[in-house]
Parts: C-alpha cells; sequence; structure tokens
C-alpha cells in the first residue's frame, strides 16, 4: 500500500544510495572474517566464493548479501544437479555463472543451451558468464556478444559480467565504458578487477582503485564490484601461485593478521 510520498522518497533514497562494494572470496579463507568489511556504513553489501557453497570463514557470510557461482558448467565442488537446491536452501537473490569461459574452451553456443537448462529456471537476479578483457575476436566482450545471439531471445539475465585486468586507471574506465556502450540496456557486474603486477606493488593498486571506486560508484549502470581479492598475501602465494604472478599481492584487501589491507581499507 502507498502511505504517503515522504515514505516513498525516502524508500527511493536508501534504495540510490544502496552501496555497490564486495568481497571476491576464495576456497581457503577459513582463517578470515568477511564482516570486518561489514562496518555499518553500507559501502561493502555482497560477497561470493565462485561457488554455490557458502564462503568458508570465521564468520559465514559476515553479514553480507551471499551471491551464488556457477563457475563450471558441472564440477565436484558446485554439481549443476545441486545449483536449484542450493540456491533454494540459502536463498540468494543473485547468481553469477561460468568463470571465463571465453579463454576456457566453453563456446557461445554450448553456454547459452546450459544456460538455458540451468540458470533460467532461477527466479532471481542472474549474471551472464564472468568474461576476461581480451579483445581477441571470440574472447571478452565479442564472446558475450556471441552467447548472446546462440540465446535467440531465451536467455533470461539482468548483468554483464566482466573482469579486468591492466596497466592504468585510465585503460581500466574506457574498458567499462565501453563495455556500457556495447550493452546499454544492461547493469554491469564486475567481480574482478586490479592492475597487472604493478612494479609499484601495493602503493599502485591503491593508487589504482583511489580512482576505480569513485568512479564505479558513479556510474548509473555499475550494480556491484569486486576487486581482486579478498585473501592475505600469505594465503594467496600458498594457495594461488599462479594470480600472485599475474596480479602480485598488492591488491589483497587483508593482511596476514587477517586485519583490512590498505587497499581494503578503501573498501569501507
Amino acid at each position: 500500500m502507498f502511505t504517503s510520498v515522504a515514505a516513498f522518497v525516502a524508500l527511493f533514497a536508501a534504495a540510490a544510495e544502496a552501496g555497490k562494494r564486495g568481497l571476491c572470496w576464495t576456497y581457503y579463507d577459513g582463517t578470515l572474517d568477511p564482516g570486518v568489511f561489514n562496518n555499518g556504513d553500507g559501502e561493502v553489501v555482497a560477497i561470493y566464493d565462485y561457488e554455490t557453497y557458502a564462503p568458508p570463514s570465521t564468520n559465514g557470510n559476515g553479514g553480507l548479501g551471499f551471491i551464488g557461482m556457477q563457475r563450471c558448467l558441472d564440477c565436484t565442488s558446485s554439481p549443476i544437479a545441486d545449483l536449484a537446491s542450493r540456491q533454494a536452501a540459502q536463498g540468494w537473490a543473485t547468481v553469477f555463472t561460468l568463470n571465463e569461459p571465453d579463454v576456457n574452451g566453453i563456446t557461445p553456443s554450448q553456454a547459452a543451451s546450459w544456460y538455458i537448462e540451468y540458470v533460467n529456471p532461477l527466479a532471481i537476479k542472474k549474471a551472464l558468464p564472468a568474461v576476461t578483457s581480451s579483445t581477441t575476436s571470440g574472447e571478452g566482450l565479442s564472446w558475450v556478444s556471441e552467447m548472446i545471439s546462440a540465446c535467440a531471445g531465451q536467455c533470461y539475465f539482468d548483468y554483464i559480467n566482466l573482469h579486468w585486468y591492466g596497466t592504468s586507471f585510465a585503460e581500466f574506465q574506457s574498458y567499462v565504458e565501453s563495455a556500457n556502450a556495447q550493452f546499454p540496456n544492461y547493469q554491469l557486474v564486475i567481480t574482478e578487477f586490479a592492475l597487472q603486477n604493478p612494479a609499484g606493488g601495493q602503493a599502485d593498486q591503491v593508487a589504482f582503485f583511489q580512482q576505480a571506486f569513485p568512479f564505479l560508484d558513479g556510474a548509473s549502470y555499475v550494480q556491484l564490484y569486486f576487486p581482486f581479492v579478498a585473501t592475505s598475501p600469505s594465503l594467496l602465494q600458498t594457495n594461488d601461485p599462479d594470480a600472485v604472478t599475474y596480479v602480485g599481492t598488492g591488491s589483497c584487501l587483508y593482511n596476514d593478521d587477517g586485519s583490512p589491507s590498505a587497499v581494503g581499507n578503501l573498501m569501507y
């Protein structure tokens, strides 16, 4: 029931001011607390862990909204047969799908058929597969376009899902704006992004995110964004050495003692 103009305006204002920041969690983060970023100011609102199981941590979801991700067509950690039941049991409001299929041998037509069968039936917000920022034909945004074509109007989705690694904020801004120009009717979620192993390490990452966060907060077409990565340098080095080589440890949101890092302190 509509009660008053004042109540409506207040509700609209609250929705408009909702935070966009989220935690890109990992399977090896069991000793960390996502709640350290949930300080009540509403900047950090979401968490995902590439899987359809709840984030391993010392404090559950940390009071944040968990987004399940079916990162694979089918895999032991997130069986496709369990997608609907896990969503129903955990009550996610949003689902992410397929992690970088554009560089992992999954064709747009294969992804479209899979999506129609398994993701369409979920009566929640949905994101198309998360793609790289590759500009090679058949990868990145061109892969997304090909999948949408293969869907022939039969894939129901709310978000275009982007990953980005590069050398400067200007390059990042240009990429995000180009994605919006290519898909103007859909909101964007950016579920991995950072500078690619910058020479200045953490200081360079801090300078990058100090520019990126205000830009994304001000972009009406960006729904959520997740810096890479919500873990500590020691955990990343132990469990994902390829990421250390590619990105470095300077963008980690945690220090080794579990406190927010210099980048983490920008989150809230």
